[in-house]
């Protein structure tokens, strides 16, 4: 008798809390993990990160590898700006994001603005030329932008991590910054200069998907395009690590001597002890 009173108080306790639970709204992955990070596609409690590393990778669109992301008419470049200039994604000073700022429309244009050794007139000596009837600023026909074609380089940030949870590694991209490259012949600064970065998953859910335009081109098979998003998720891209989290915050290059050969083969060393990392965790 005592058993059975103890089962049925059980199955009463049971019955209450499958009724709340079903009562109670089911949270998203993303609200039931407070640890992850708002900026990334994938979402892993903190407590099932056995490894981390933060990555800063190279892209030079003009690659063979890459040229399906630079298809004619279809430059994710082109994505970039005319997202920004829609309003649709917002562009960050840089891949800090939120730890940054946003920077507005007028400030974004101004970064893709061709640089000119001629001097700038001010809106005071605008007005004084027009004064004297002299309009002669007026007729060099506007101010000239970079075309999507002229920014081939971009930097992704991403975060490697091993969770212990599902036994695999992530690759959790984070940022892509878009630059001004510092050998185009326009650019006489010579300088590598940041354009604006982007929040991936930002670009994911609001640029790329259901985007006819946002594809990954695919020259052997036309009916095998795919979106960006996928391309993305898949690697289909060749890139060249420039930093690994370290102490300094020092780019590869310039820890070992700030040679261009030097970081070349300090990049390739680096992919190499993340794969030899990845490899010995399943000798044990």
């Amino acid at each position: 008798m005592k058993k059975l009173s103890v089962a049925l108080l059980l199955f009463v306790v049971a019955i209450s809390f499958n009724a709340v639970a079903q009562e109670t709204p089911v949270q998203s992955t993303a609200e039931q993990c407070d640890d992850c990070n708002k900026h990334s596609t994938h979402y892993i409690h903190e407590s099932d990160v056995m490894y981390r590393k933060i990555l800063l990778r190279g892209i030079d669109l003009r690659e063979k590898q890459n040229l399906p992301l630079f298809s004619r008419n279809r430059e994710i470049t082109e994505l970039f700006i005319k997202g920004v200039e829609s309003g649709t994604i917002t562009p960050y000073m840089n891949d800090s994001l939120d730890c940054g700022r946003q920077i507005t429309i007028d400030e974004f244009h101004k970064n893709i603005l061709i640089p000119s050794d001629q001097a700038q007139l001010t809106q005071e000596e605008k007005d004084i030329m027009l004064a004297n009837g002299d309009s002669s600023f007026m007729q060099s026909g506007g101010a000239e932008y970079f075309f999507p074609r002229d920014l081939y380089q971009m930097e992704i940030k991403e975060c490697l991590i091993f969770d212990k949870q599902r036994s695999r590694m992530y690759y959790n991209i984070l940022a892509l910054t878009l630059y001004v490259p510092a050998d185009h012949p326009a650019n006489i600064r010579g300088i590598q200069t940041v354009v604006a970065s982007f929040s991936y998953k930002e670009l994911v859910e609001k640029l790329f998907k259901d985007n006819p335009k946002a594809i990954w081109f695919n020259s052997i098979n036309d009916q095998e395009h795919k979106n960006l998003a996928d391309a993305f998720e898949l690697r289909l891209f060749s890139s060249y690590i420039l930093k690994v989290s370290n102490p300094t915050d020092s780019y590869l290059s310039d820890i070992y001597g700030g040679d261009q050969q030097k970081g070349i083969m300090a990049s390739q060393w680096a992919a190499f002890d993340l794969l030899e990392y990845e490899h010995h965790l399943w000798e044990f």
